[in-house]
């Protein structure tokens, strides 16, 4: 059974970081690239950043960009999401997602973790 399990959500102040992680079990962590997205409530699933199988290509949307860093530790199956300088607009669900290649579009990825909810606010 493949399986994605995030952790390391909460409640921090703008401008507080937090780092997220995801761990998977049940497949070749190694040969799939890795997303992260994000819900608001009343907002659809959107992009935040995803990784190549390797680690060697990242990518990111523009709102996140300087403050958010994907990696990912193929020998402990676990991909990171280092959030600086975080906003009240960065609240939401966090999920990550398990997928053929790094990409924005939700249809690439097969398997979804949990999510784990950031909040952010004073």
């Amino acid at each position: 059974q493949v399986q994605l399990v995030e952790s390391g959500g909460g409640l921090v102040q703008p401008g507080g970081s937090l780092r997220l992680s995801c761990t998977a079990s049940g497949r070749t962590f190694s040969i799939y690239a890795m997303g992260w997205f994000r819900q608001a409530p009343g907002k659809e699933r959107e992009f935040v950043a995803a990784i190549s199988r390797s680690g060697s290509n990242t990518y990111y949307t523009d709102s996140v960009k300087g403050r958010f860093t994907i990696s990912r530790d193929n020998a402990k199956n676990t991909v990171y999401l280092q959030m600086n300088s975080l906003k009240p607009e960065d609240t939401a669900v966090y999920y990550c997602a398990s997928g053929v290649g790094p990409s924005q579009i939700v249809g690439v990825y097969d398997v979804w973790g949990q999510g784990t909810q950031v909040t952010v606010s004073s």
